[in-house]
């Protein structure tokens, strides 16, 4: 039976790339034994989150506080075995550490977010390195919040919550917005943005920026304005954090990052030209 799982495991994380064997396979197996299949189905909708620790008790920990509220958990506590696994299946969310046995936190975040097929995970940095230089440099290399050991398993549940809801929210989106014929297209159903037809790769929270200002074209949003719209009351962060993503907007967008106007001493809306 356990064979049975493993196997039906496996080949769902393939179905993307699959081939019609595979697709045949599983048909087979859900004939075969159907109350073990559904059982499994209805484990894989639940979030599948990824942590990479070094510390055994704090993944133990978020491990038995979050199956419990709903989610299914990886933890790795190197990162050889965490880039082994990621080929093998994406996860809906990543908690990484920064001081790693044998890689620097802050350059997985980079390398996640430098390739296409991993771009788009969204990732809670959970750090002992409390320095604002730290926390600044987490956003600025794409992570989408920043949590400081010692924590609270609630707060770290709300905003995993905030994370994954947003992330559902604007998968729902379905308003392309162009702008300046075409020097800026934003396609929500993809996660898609192209300056002058070209595609730029932005972190999930950079897109839910520009997405937010784009989508109110002369509109002035505040800073807090900002935080409410993508973390709500569950992100606790000081205003700066909208500064740092709006910088790095701005060096990826090119040409277009003249649209992004910064109204002084309120806050950031995007101008048609």
């Amino acid at each position: 039976m356990l064979q049975v799982l493993k196997i039906y495991d496996k080949n769902i994380s393939l179905l993307p790339n699959t081939t019609k064997k595979y697709s045949t396979k599983i048909n087979s197996l859900r004939k075969k034994y159907p109350l073990i299949m559904h059982k499994e189905q209805n484990n894989i909708t639940k979030p599948l989150i990824y942590i990479l620790d070094d510390e055994p008790d704090i993944c133990k920990l978020i491990d038995s506080f979050l199956t419990k509220q709903g989610f299914r958990i990886k933890y790795f506590y190197k990162a050889d075995t965490f880039w082994e696994n990621i080929e093998y299946r994406l996860p809906d969310l990543l908690i990484l550490d920064i001081m790693l046995p044998d890689a620097d936190g802050f350059k997985i975040c980079r390398r996640l977010r430098a390739n296409k097929e991993t771009s788009m995970i969204p990732i809670i940095m959970l750090t002992a390195k409390g320095e604002e230089v730290d926390r600044i440099l987490g956003l600025e290399i794409g992570a989408d919040d920043y949590i400081i050991k010692p924590f609270s398993l609630r707060e770290l549940l709300a905003r995993i919550k905030a994370v994954l809801r947003r992330t559902r929210e604007y998968d729902k989106e379905n308003e392309l917005i162009t702008l300046n014929n075409n020097l800026l297209t934003i396609n929500p159903n993809k996660y898609e943005v192209l300056v002058e037809n070209k595609k730029i790769t932005l972190t999930p929270t950079e897109f839910k920026i520009l997405y937010i200002l784009a989508k109110n074209k002369g509109w002035v949003f505040t800073r807090q304005q900002l935080l409410d719209r993508i973390w709500g009351q569950e992100k606790i962060v000081i205003d700066r954090t909208i500064d740092v993503h709006i910088r790095n907007l701005r060096k990826k967008l090119g040409k277009a990052n003249k649209l992004i106007k910064n109204v002084r001493g309120i806050g950031y809306k995007i101008d048609i030209e």
